[in-house]
């Protein structure tokens, strides 16, 4: 295998377990909302796995970093 695979299944597994964890933490929170003085917004578990899949990528880009 070249290292370009390798990177980019590494990259993969850091992205798919930061979106498994967004989705934990969806299922075990709920229904979640934001308010403010704009009003109140309900936040579904979409976007939390999928701001769980780029917490997931930033932990691999710093991995990178310090390889």
């Amino acid at each position: 295998m070249s290292k370009k695979n390798d990177d980019f299944k590494e990259a993969a597994g850091f992205t798919a377990g930061g979106a498994a964890a967004g989705a934990g933490v969806a299922a075990t929170v709920g229904n979640m909302g934001l308010a403010g003085a704009f009003g109140g917004v309900a936040i579904g578990a979409a976007p939390v796995v999928a701001a769980g899949a780029v917490v997931g990528l930033a932990a691999y880009g710093l991995k990178k970093i310090f390889d």
